[in-house]
């Protein structure tokens, strides 16, 4: 049963049919509340007995305007459809009027997904983006990931502190700007994707809990903070409204959830998904970070990023064992062959560094349920010095692994800066002021601490401070090596044309470990048709027949080498 949000999803300013602008605040530990206007005017709220305030004005769109509480301290609207400024600045009416180009954009399926993530401030902002769009399209990509957006503290930051859901950062642009860069897109046949945060809000402008404390648990933490109570109604549709406003008002194809793990209340997701799918009537695709919730995925998520596949292609390809790695150096073959044949390595069993059991069993998923990366913004800016693969693993390794990742019938998905052999570091990155800015500086280098290279506290102060204006400009990718992209071209545009239309009903059919670092994995594809993938990441050469089939492509014969067949049907 999908539940009905109420009136228009009721949250912040609305234009109404009359053309007044409604005002709605669910503010519980209130007694009165106001929407101050700049230039002085106040509108008194009317309370109602479950703590929403609400007030009606005839005010133009672009009008500026805070909350003023009991006390007198005046608060941005918590869903603000932008900012005039930062966070702790007033809200504004309306979004801009957007006349969209491409209105008939009806998406596409899931199978044909090749992501690309990125950074919005990285690359430049949502207008330098959309300039940029051309090249990612020629390069093949399908789908443009967005890191966070949602409006964070200062003019740098991963976008993981937001505090202001509704609201694109001014720092990157115009909500106009952001609605021409997906418009942009549909035109050249990319989707564009949105990476959001529902498990925590930042430390900085998150002013929830001076009106309306209940919107936290007391009795639950999180790596951030108090949990955020999914019990409440008004909880839920806050951010199912956010998921709906993404899809409808700026028509995004698809979100990420970030963390999904961390929201206690399960059920939330299956109630969520099913208001999108009752409101959208065109593709949409979301997708989780979670513990390899394999039932999600049965019943209303379309994927889940694969962290197994990575941290096990990562300890082969690097040798590392610090931290969760060592949940997956002892035989990283046979667990990669896991990942290829099942999609994860963990399946309920116990994971030492999360100290209990990990995942649910995933064998009966298709392998696109499954978005396998060799980089993203967590696996490498999560790192002290924020290491690419390109500066961590040979070349003809790092071929391999590039061959598997995107020939195999999982769906890819590339780091920014990947396709043109970036070595820039890609580092954690903030713009906090005094005292949580020293707070965060010495709280990011004592989580390296109990690694064995970081003991010594002079070693951990070579750690990049996180507020500094050089760790975010070092971040932005340098094309090290242009002539990548072609190689990355070609892998995509063979994916496209021999796996891609093959995925519908796609299934594995084995793999196994032949080697210290081999597996040969085969799919049975959704047209009858057999793919045989066989991979070595170590330098010793491993014999193996030649599969029965085409070969569609090879990165070399011996040592380190990935070579694709394709057995088509009778």
């Amino acid at each position: 049963m999908v539940h009905v949000l109420n009136s228009a999803c009721g949250f912040g300013a609305s234009r109404l049919p009359d053309g007044s602008v409604r005002f709605r605040l669910w503010a519980p530990a209130q007694e009165t509340v106001s929407v101050a206007f700049e230039g002085g005017d106040l509108a008194p709220m009317q309370r109602s007995t479950d703590g929403w305030f609400e007030a009606t004005a005839r005010v133009p769109d672009g009008t500026r305007y805070k909350y003023r509480l009991a006390d007198g301290s005046m608060v941005p609207d918590p869903a603000s459809a932008g900012q005039a400024g930062d966070v702790h600045d007033a809200s504004v009416v309306g979004t801009g009027a957007y006349e969209w180009k491409h209105p008939g954009w009806r998406g596409r399926p899931w199978t044909e997904v090749v992501i690309y993530e990125i950074h919005v401030g990285a690359a430049g902002g949502f207008s330098a983006l959309r300039e940029d769009l051309p090249r990612l399209h020629a390069l093949g990509v399908t789908a443009v990931e967005l890191m966070p957006i949602a409006d964070f503290p200062g003019k740098r930051n991963w976008g993981y502190d937001g505090v202001l859901p509704y609201a694109p950062d001014r720092t990157y642009g115009s909500p106009s700007d952001l609605k021409a860069l997906i418009d942009t897109a549909h035109g050249l046949g990319l989707m564009v994707f949105l990476d959001v945060v529902y498990n925590h809000f930042g430390p900085d402008g998150n002013y929830m809990g001076a009106y309306a404390p209940q919107f936290f648990r007391a009795d639950v933490n999180t790596p951030w903070g108090p949990a955020i109570d999914f019990r409440r109604r008004e909880v839920r549709d806050f951010f199912t409204c956010n998921v709906l406003m993404w899809l409808t008002e700026y028509r995004f194809d698809g979100l990420r959830f970030d963390a999904l793990h961390a929201i206690q209340e399960q059920d939330w997701v299956e109630e969520m998904a099913a208001a999108v799918r009752a409101a959208c009537d065109r593709h949409v695709h979301l997708v989780m970070e979670h513990h390899n919730a394999a039932s999600l995925l049965r019943k209303s998520i379309d994927a889940q990023w694969n962290d197994d596949g990575h941290n096990v292609l990562h300890v082969l390809l690097t040798g590392e064992d610090g931290g969760y790695y060592a949940d997956y150096i002892d035989d990283p073959a046979a667990k990669l062959a896991r990942v290829l044949a099942e999609g994860w390595v963990f399946q309920g069993e116990h994971s030492s560094y999360l100290k209990g059991p990990r995942g649910e069993p995933s064998g009966a998923l298709p392998p696109y349920a499954h978005v396998l990366f060799l980089q993203n913004h967590d696996q490498t800016g999560n790192r002290a010095f924020g290491e690419r693969l390109t500066s961590l693993a040979g070349a003809k390794e790092m071929d391999a692994a590039i061959a598997l990742q995107i020939l195999c019938p999982q769906i890819p998905l590339l780091f920014m800066g990947e396709e043109f052999g970036s070595r820039t570091p890609f580092l954690f990155f903030t713009d906090h002021h005094d005292e949580l800015a020293d707070a965060v500086r010495e709280g990011r280098r004592q989580e390296f601490a109990g690694f064995a290279h970081f003991t010594d506290p002079e070693h951990r102060e070579r750690i990049p401070d996180p507020n500094a204006a050089a760790t975010f400009t070092d971040s932005i990718p340098r094309p090290d090596s242009p002539e990548r992209f072609a190689f990355y071209q070609h892998l995509i545009a063979l994916r496209m044309k021999e796996v891609v239309p093959r995925l519908p009903g796609a299934r594995s059919i084995g793999a196994d470990a032949i080697g210290p670092k081999a597996v040969l994995a085969r799919w049975l594809m959704g047209d009858g048709a057999k793919l045989t993938i066989v991979t070595n990441l170590g330098s010793e050469t491993v014999p193996v027949d030649p599969p029965a089939g085409r070969l569609l492509y090879s990165t070399g014969q011996t040592g380190p080498m990935t070579a694709a067949y394709l057995e088509v049907a009778a």
